[in-house]
């Protein structure tokens, strides 16, 4: 039977409702355990520099009380990596934040950025977590991310999700055919290979036909529908989809 692909569910935009009115509710962390239970393989959580949403309470919440592996999006900046190294989440997925952008716009600059990405992938490999970078779908980010010593990377699907929802069709032929050569140069590199951004329930269930690709870190889109059907079921949904695209038969 072909492995089944793993979902890591980012629950940041619950905290951006609470916070949107300020207090304790809704909980992010009562959300990343209801979708644990819902079938979820993992928790995503951005900690930005600004809090916009996820606060550093949630990180230290989430690291006591979920059975999951919990994966921290960071930047490479120290008040990150010291959050990183206290906290001992699972995995720490290293990403570009500017703080005037409404969502992550690209991968990391890993071929530019090399020189400063080293020491922050040393020090959380060093410290047992899991490192991956967020980087564009290419091979020139990919072989910078094996330099570098990361273990894992989350290739970046906006482009191709923005394409699919405009309905440019070339464009998004175009994008998919980076996502899918890059996911087979991972493999050939030996990098573990993620993806994420952007993603509903027909491009996860497209995307999950890539073998090399292990995981996707879903949350905005799977945030906006359980407004409508409720978490659960919009987790089992896409947990199907997934499993549909991939071949594994349930």
């Amino acid at each position: 039977m072909t492995n089944a692909i793993r979902l890591g569910v980012n629950i940041d935009h619950v905290a951006t409702v609470r916070n949107a009115r300020g207090g304790k509710l809704p909980d992010p962390v009562r959300a990343a355990q209801i979708a644990i239970d819902a079938g979820a393989d993992g928790i995503t959580a951005h900690l930005r520099e600004d809090r916009r949403h996820i606060m550093d309470d949630d990180i230290v919440r989430l690291r006591k009380t979920i059975s999951k592996p919990l994966n921290l999006e960071m930047a490479a900046t120290m008040q990150m990596l010291d959050v990183a190294l206290r906290t001992k989440p699972h995995a720490s997925c290293i990403v570009p934040e500017k703080r005037t952008e409404r969502t992550t716009e690209g991968g990391l600059d890993v071929v530019g950025g090399r020189e400063h990405l080293i020491p922050f992938v040393d020090q959380l490999k060093r410290a047992g977590i899991r490192v991956s970078l967020f980087i564009e779908p290419s091979i020139d980010a990919l072989d910078a991310s094996k330099a570098i010593g990361a273990p894992v990377v989350e290739l970046h699907t906006g482009a191709w999700c923005h394409a699919l929802a405009e309905g440019q069709a070339a464009k998004a032929d175009h994008e998919f055919g980076r996502i899918r050569v890059a996911a087979a140069h991972a493999a050939e590199i030996g990098l573990e290979c993620h993806a994420g951004h952007g993603l509903d329930f027909e491009s996860a269930r497209k995307i999950a036909g890539l073998p090399q690709i292990v995981e996707l870190n879903i949350g905005h889109f799977l945030m906006g529908e359980a407004i409508f059907s409720g978490l659960p079921d919009v987790i089992a949904r896409m947990r199907r989809a997934m499993d549909e695209g991939r071949g594994v038969l349930g």
